[in-house]
């Protein structure tokens, strides 16, 4: 039976980055990937001929500049161009909104709707700046004991406080706001456009089981204000080459230091001895064993299908089972023969075409598109996002044609009515029908559709329940809390294995910190 010092299982972003450190660190370290391709939902695939398109995820920000810099990704080939304009909104009465880089820019749009909102704004950027760098600090940390456990806990949590002593009192009462609120309140004691709410608030429900007055829909909106672009804070951006290239270039950076990587090789289960993990099985029936053995999986998987019950506290179980994990996103893609002609802004290309495309004219539009979610029917009128890739790599398409990623909200797992695989393609028609009503030309320029429901998303990518942040990013389900209380420190009960993927701490999104805390936390603890 062959050994390695760790074994990681699954090949999505998080797990090649936990390979990569371990490997730098000079261990001996298998991954093992079940599909033919690694990535996870951060991929790139040839789904028409001529065509490379990022079927799951389709921007980053989050990914962390530390990791990208001793990892050398971009020595690798990861290179990312940020978007400009970040943002374009189309609405009903042909007015439009556009939201750039340059914040001068930005205040002479956002002026157009409210002299007040465009006053207020960059009160409202700075808060939010100083926020995420309080938060942003805990995305590379192990969360404390939770409850704490001895003096040594309560002394973690001290040096947790005095990152918040850089607050002011009116910082500090926001800080709490935005752990609690909804983004729509959150919005709504800044702003008075309805514009420019929207806007805003979509960060607030991307990925979310929650419409924008749903308590703790403002932490989202934060979530995605972290991160950056090239050193530049907020900032998003298309990878050069679609998602993929992003674990492309962490399983390079990872093989360069001596890691092994193996695709079409899905694990089966965990091989408990003892009270410890100490292999894993191959659904071929192949055994390999490791000294430490991390799961990339999302914890309803990991311990619910690899490990064995009875190797588990039936309270633990439970927890878990009680983990909510159901998604509402759904990712359709799109190849096109020409450009989206809105009628809110004529012409194409444009510098529409260069930014994420909203349509959602209203807060209560969102939010009606939840009310249909949270009763088991996909949206009548769903929140989009459309973005076009191939305006920033043309190399992604053939000459003169184009990919449309369009992300929506809401489409829920668990349907009160029919199946997603009844459903999925009049759901597909209904989508194209509403941006026909923004953009008439639509329906003449598609030339190939892939509709991903929730139900695609866990069949595709294997996350349970479609849920794009491996369970929802709620205030119980974070931080201290993630994936359960007393084990949020990447550590499990199964001596040995350790949970590397977004069900940890700090949660979704292609950001590479549960990989990177993992790996310090194997190191740390010298078994492996």
């Amino acid at each position: 039976m062959p050994k390695y010092d760790a074994i990681i299982i699954g090949g999505g972003h998080n797990g090649l980055v936990t390979a990569a450190y371990l490997a730098r660190a000079g261990r001996k370290v298998l991954v093992l990937e079940r599909r033919e391709l690694l990535g996870g939902c951060a991929v790139t695939e040839s789904i028409w001929p001529g065509y490379r398109v990022s079927t799951g995820a389709y921007l980053t920000s989050l990914m962390q500049e530390r990791i990208v810099r001793e990892l050398e990704l971009e020595r690798f080939g990861y290179q990312v161009d940020a978007k400009d304009p970040a943002f374009f909104s189309a609405f009903p009465d042909g007015r439009h909104f556009f939201m750039w880089q340059d914040r001068g820019k930005t205040l002479a749009e956002i002026a157009k709707f409210s002299r007040h909102d465009a006053e207020v704004y960059p009160a409202y950027e700075d808060q939010l700046e100083r926020l995420s760098q309080v938060v942003e600090g805990l995305l590379l940390t192990t969360p404390p004991r939770f409850p704490p456990a001895g003096l040594g806990d309560f002394i973690d949590y001290l040096r947790l406080a005095g990152r918040m002593r850089g607050l002011s009192a009116k910082e500090m009462v926001a800080l709490v706001k935005i752990f609690t609120q909804s983004a729509a309140e959150f919005l709504d004691e800044w702003f008075e456009s309805e514009q420019v709410k929207v806007t805003l608030a979509t960060d607030g429900v991307i990925g979310a089981n929650g419409g924008p007055r749903s308590p703790g829909t403002a932490y989202i909106l934060l979530h995605h204000c972290m991160g950056g672009v090239a050193g530049h804070r907020g900032l998003w951006g298309f990878v050069r080459g679609g998602m993929g290239a992003v674990p492309e270039a962490i399983a390079a950076s990872a093989r360069a230091a001596g890691a092994a990587i193996r695709t079409e090789a899905p694990v089966a289960r965990v091989l408990v001895r003892g009270g410890r993990a100490w292999a894993v099985v191959l659904e071929s029936g192949e055994e390999i064993e490791g000294g430490a053995i991390a799961s990339n999986l999302d914890p309803k998987i990991t311990f619910l299908r690899l490990v064995e019950e009875r190797h588990l506290d039936p309270e633990f179980v439970a927890a878990i089972r009680h983990f909510r994990i159901e998604g509402t996103s759904c990712k359709i893609n799109l190849a096109l023969s020409g450009l989206p002609e809105f009628t809110a802004y004529p012409g194409a290309p444009g510098p529409h075409h260069r930014a994420t495309m909203h349509i959602c004219p209203t807060i209560e539009y969102v939010e009606r598109a939840w009310d249909d979610a949270k009763y088991g029917r996909p949206s009548e009128r769903p929140l989009l996002e459309l973005t076009v890739p191939t305006m920033y790599d043309p190399s992604l398409a053939p000459p003169g044609k184009h990919i449309m990623g369009i992300f929506l909200q809401y489409a829920p797992y668990t349907l009160r009515d029919g199946t997603w695989d009844e459903l999925r393609e009049p759901f597909g028609d209904r989508v194209i029908a509403l941006i026909e009503e923004y953009a008439p030309n639509i329906r003449r320029i598609v030339e190939a559709r892939q509709v991903l429901t929730p139900l695609d998303l866990e069949r595709r990518f294997g996350i349970t329940g479609g849920n794009i942040f491996h369970g929802e990013m709620s205030l119980d389900q974070m931080f201290v809390m993630r994936p359960v209380a007393g084990w949020a420190r990447y550590r499990t009960p199964v001596e040995g294995l350790y949970l590397c993927g977004s069900g940890a701490h700090p949660g979704g999104g292609v950001m590479g910190a549960p990989g990177y805390n993992c790996a310090r936390e194997m190191l740390k603890r010298g078994r492996v």
